[in-house]
């Protein structure tokens, strides 16, 4: 069983030497430290030294963070984070939150942060299902603009032209602004409608 570390700051500019400091006093070793060094943006399971301490830890050992939310960019990813863990067979300590899933305290302090995870999930939900209500009783349409079939057609005209002088489906789809699967696309619509 080893104790492994995890630290993370968001800037470059700020230290982690709290966190390092803190975790070599649980007991874990300054070589056995994983660090990242990322904004909030990025999920756990994306961060390069969580990506590696998840390539290198195993079953039987022991995560140590400073801060649970160190694990995470939210409380959703902090407990997706500490399940995946869990469902490795890797325990997790936070030093400052004495959060110890091997305690009843700790495993209580994790139902409250998954009940927690749970509600900010269907806040997000909500919030998102909100806007979008919203957002289309205010006009805003969703999906692909509209297009003009006068424009399609003119457009797939010079396109046909430059295919029958040799121009290759790409080099015809430029032409007139569009992808070579944009150009494809189009074409079915009008096969399918002659």
């Amino acid at each position: 069983m080893r104790l492994l570390g995890y630290t993370r700051v968001s800037t470059a500019a700020q230290d982690a030497q709290l966190q390092v400091d803190a975790l070599v006093g649980a007991g874990v070793e300054r070589r056995d430290v994983f660090s990242d060094v990322t904004s909030g943006s990025r999920s756990a399971v994306e961060r390069p030294g969580m990506k590696l301490l998840l390539a290198y830890v195993e079953s039987g050992d022991t995560v140590v963070v400073w801060r649970i939310d160190r694990l995470g960019r939210s409380l959703v990813d902090v407990l997706d984070t500490v399940n995946l863990l869990r469902e490795r067979e890797v325990k997790v300590r936070s030093v400052s939150d004495g959060i110890d899933p091997e305690t009843a305290s700790g495993r209580m302090m994790l139902g409250m942060l998954a009940t927690l995870a749970e509600y900010e999930r269907e806040l997000i939900t909500e919030r998102i299902n909100a806007g979008i209500v919203a957002a289309k009783a205010s006009g805003t349409r969703f999906g692909r603009p509209p297009v003009d079939p006068a424009e399609v057609e003119e457009k797939l005209a010079i396109a046909r032209d430059a295919r029958a002088k040799g121009r290759t489906a790409t080099e015809a789809a430029r032409l007139v602004g569009w992808s070579r699967a944009t150009l494809y696309r189009h074409e079915k619509v009008a096969s399918e409608r002659r």
